[in-house]
Order: structure tokens, then sequence, then C-alpha cells
């Protein structure tokens, strides 16, 4: 089994920061790609930023120049600064997962709420 434990998160005033972590454990052979996604009320899921093994980074144009990916093996963070209401959303971390004598799969955090007031 695999699981991914998010912290970070919180409420913040607009123009503030916060920075959220996921750990994957588990029996992992290797993580292809990490990522955070995001969901506000009445929303779709959406990608807010990605990073491969390799470092290569992606973001939504709505997070770039403010929030930054960042990833330490099979653990993952978002630093986010200048944070505005409309990040306010429930923020879920995803791995692509290779396990031994498995195909990959994606996994999902429990989800951490972030929430911005104006």
């Amino acid at each position: 089994q695999v699981q991914l434990v998010e912290s970070g998160g919180g409420l913040v005033q607009a123009g503030g920061s916060l920075s959220l972590s996921c750990a994957a454990s588990g029996s992992i052979f290797s993580i292809n790609v990490m990522g955070w996604y995001r969901q506000a009320p009445g929303k779709q899921r959406e990608l807010v930023a990605s990073i491969t093994s390799g470092g290569t980074t992606n973001y939504a144009d709505s997070a770039k120049g403010r929030f930054t990916i960042s990833r330490a093996k099979n653990t993952v963070y978002l630093q986010m600064n200048s944070l505005k209401p409309e990040d306010t959303a429930v923020y879920y971390c995803n791995a692509n997962v290779q396990r031994v004598l498995r195909p990959q799969y994606d996994y999902w955090g429990q989800g951490t709420q972030v929430t911005v007031s104006s």
C-alpha cells in the first residue's frame, strides 16, 4: 500500500504565504510525477503544479510567479506566496507511483484546506 500524508494549509490573509508538504510512504519503487491539485466549492479539481523525478516543473497559469513546487525524493512541497482569495480551496497531493511488479497508479492525499481572507 501507498500513503500520502499532507501537512500545512490553514487560514491566511490575502497577500500572505503558506507552505504545504506531502510525504509518500509504503511499498514504493519509484515516483515519476508528484503534484498539487485544488478544488474549490462548486468547481472541478484542477492542477496547480507538478514536478517530475528529474525536477521538471509545470504550473497552472494562476500559480506562475507566485507558487513554487519542489521535491525531495518522495516528498513534495508547495510554497505559496502572494495568496489571493481565489486560491481558497482544498489542496490535494498526487503521486504517480510505480510499485514492484505493479502498473503505475495515481495516489491521492486526504486534502488540506487553504483559506485566504480578503
